[in-house]
């Protein structure tokens, strides 16, 4: 076989349709993956400058008045979602006088439970994009194989068609076709990494997320009395 045409651009010209697609399908999971990449990482700086300003801002409020102007203030962060929901219990708590199953329970309970569920629904918004990334990771490189497998396959055929069974015949279609199993590792290689990193990225923002909820319980806990 003549050494310029051996290549992958070879292996593309006369692989069948499903080869394409597998092909196709790779590039695609490889774009997505990337796009989640680079999008959770320039959320990360943009959030970590707005938490610096919210906190410089937080520290400062004396009233409940100005710590709910601080969260208005500075939206698109999760303190800023979580001290919004901390103040909004206030008010609800103190306009719910007529309901029974609130007579009974005091306001930094109330408070603890709104903040709780606040906080679930903060770590699934969190979680948005990894279950891609882990699907991607998984299954990557097995589609990376399969088309190997299927190139390896028709090479054989057709080198078993021309009867050109020697190594040089060979080592260039088989060798075209191995291209798949890397390309799929390099899609799925990265889609680890990042996922792996977003986990623990989410991790500690939800470990001084649920420190921060405890600050807000002591703040705004004595606020109100039944």
């Amino acid at each position: 076989m003549d050494a310029g045409n051996i290549g992958f651009t070879h292996f593309i010209a006369q692989s069948d349709l499903l080869s394409k697609s597998l092909l196709a399908i790779l590039v695609l999971m490889s774009l997505i993956s990337w796009s989640i990449i680079v999008i959770k990482f320039f959320e990360g700086m943009m959030r970590r400058q707005k938490v610096a300003r919210f906190f410089k801002a937080f520290r400062q409020a004396k009233t409940v008045q100005e710590v709910s102007e601080v969260a208005d203030r500075i939206s698109g962060v999760d303190y800023s979602v979580l001290t919004r929901k901390g103040v909004d219990a206030i008010h609800f708590y103190k306009e719910s006088g007529d309901i029974p199953l609130l007579e009974s329970t005091s306001f930094t309970d109330f408070l603890t439970v709104t903040l709780r569920t606040a906080l679930d629904e903060i770590q699934m918004t969190k979680e948005n994009g990894l279950s891609v990334l882990a699907t991607i990771a998984a299954t990557a490189p097995f589609v990376g194989l399969f088309g190997t497998v299927w190139g390896i396959y028709h090479a054989l055929i057709t080198i078993s068609a021309t009867g050109a069974g020697t190594i040089d015949k060979v080592a260039g279609p088989v060798g075209e076709a191995l291209i798949m199993t890397g390309i799929g590792l390099a899609v799925a290689i990265p889609a680890v990494m990042a996922y792996n990193w977003l986990t623990r990225r989410n991790r500690v923002a939800l470990g001084r997320l649920d420190t921060f909820a405890f600050e807000l319980i002591t703040v705004l806990g004595g606020t109100q009395k039944r």
